[in-house]
């Protein structure tokens, strides 16, 4: 007796149809549809809260005038800020100081190539004694000729000859001896010095290359006498006064300082209409001519916006949150602030107007991982 086998086959819409519907389910699941816990309602968290101590301080958040501030970039200048020239055409021999480096009033800041100058120097005291012995013997010969012209054993016509040569000579001399002295001065020159205490701001030109007029070697500047330049809109310069209170805030000492307007610049630049501004800063340790820094203006109507206390705000590495009250109990929620006014902060995202917090702040240590919500514990992995 021979067993007979009956094999299975499946049509060949089965497998398609059978593929098509798991693809379903598990889209179906994904999207929570099927199967898992009730979603959570936006806004809250999953996380259990935890009991509120009877002690807590809370905040009722609310939406408060805020200064709708703007920041104009700027650069810290000296007040007194000069370039230190040459007079003459002259070769740069040595240049003794550095950008940076104090200096003292009357220091040698650069010498330059005096040979030419000198020269001129000596054949200035050359014309002048000889301009000088020519006065002598003209001075003699008048006194010759009066003695003679007293004693009528000159003639009137030789008198005057003699009286105007020298008085001729003498002037020559007298010429002769300034050209000598304008070139000892001329000579002086080719020493440049600090006309005051201050910093070097820039050194422009090396030894060896040509001095010339008006052509600066190194600017000198005096560093405890700053303010900070800055060009605003035209629209806003109109709210700006003389001696006005401004903040200004500078980034490389992480500082915020208060100053006053000392300029205002007559006209309105055509190309960007704004207005060039200097206020005067107060001398701070470390503030430096080129920095820059912000200068914080009000110039637009005041805006609402939801502030918070800086302290209620807890940070955990890059992100921020909150402890909000909900009946007896609290919860941590991820916000994103924004501008800082004082002591106060901006809240943007995650916070509503009339809903309570915490005042109480700390750090990310401050509470464990269990106690943040999935969204910021989550943030916090590595």
């Amino acid at each position: 007796m021979t067993d007979q086998t009956t094999a299975f086959n499946p049509p060949k819409w089965l497998i398609p149809t059978v593929a098509i519907g798991g693809l379903l389910l598990v889209i179906l699941f994904a999207l929570g549809f099927l199967g898992g816990e009730e979603k959570i309602a936006p806004g809250t968290t999953a996380s259990n809260g935890q009991a509120l101590p009877a002690d807590a301080e809370t905040l009722i958040v609310s939406r408060q005038a805020a200064a709708n501030a703007l920041a104009w970039q700027g650069t810290v200048r000296s007040r007194v800020a000069v370039k230190i020239a040459p007079k003459l055409n002259a070769r740069i021999v040595e240049i003794l100081v550095h950008p940076g480096e104090r200096v003292k009033k009357g220091a040698v800041l650069a010498r330059l190539d005096d040979r030419d100058l000198r020269a001129a120097s000596n054949a200035a005291q050359a014309a002048q004694a000889a301009a000088q012995a020519q006065a002598a013997q003209a001075q003699a010969e008048e006194k010759r000729i009066i003695d003679l012209y007293q004693k009528q054993a000159a003639t009137r016509q030789n008198y005057d000859a003699v009286l105007a040569q020298a008085k001729a000579a003498r002037a020559m001399a007298n010429q002769a001896a300034s050209s000598a002295q304008q070139s000892q001065v001329m000579l002086g020159e080719n020493i440049l010095y600090a006309p005051f205490d201050g910093i070097i701001g820039e050194r422009l030109q090396e030894p060896g290359d040509m001095g010339l007029p008006n052509q600066p070697l190194v600017t000198l500047l005096k560093p405890d006498d700053l303010r900070l330049e800055a060009a605003i809109s035209s629209h806003c310069a109109e709210t700006i006064q003389l001696g006005m209170a401004v903040t200004v805030r500078i980034d490389a000492l992480h500082q915020t300082l208060t100053g006053k307007v000392d300029e205002i610049a007559p006209e309105t630049d055509p190309q960007t209409r704004s207005q060039a501004i200097k206020i005067s800063l107060p001398k701070v340790q470390g503030l430096q001519h080129g920095q820059f820094g912000w200068l914080e203006l009000a110039c637009q109507a005041e805006q609402t916006a939801l502030l918070i206390p800086a302290t209620a705000v807890l940070h955990y590495g890059q992100l921020q949150a909150v402890k909000v009250v909900d009946g007896k109990q609290w919860h941590i929620r991820h916000i994103r602030t924004g501008k800082v006014y004082g002591e106060q902060v901006e809240v943007l995202s995650g916070l509503h107007e009339g809903e309570t917090i915490l005042l109480e702040g700390g750090g990310a240590g401050s509470l464990p991982a269990s106690a943040l919500p999935p969204s910021v514990a989550g943030g916090l992995q590595p």
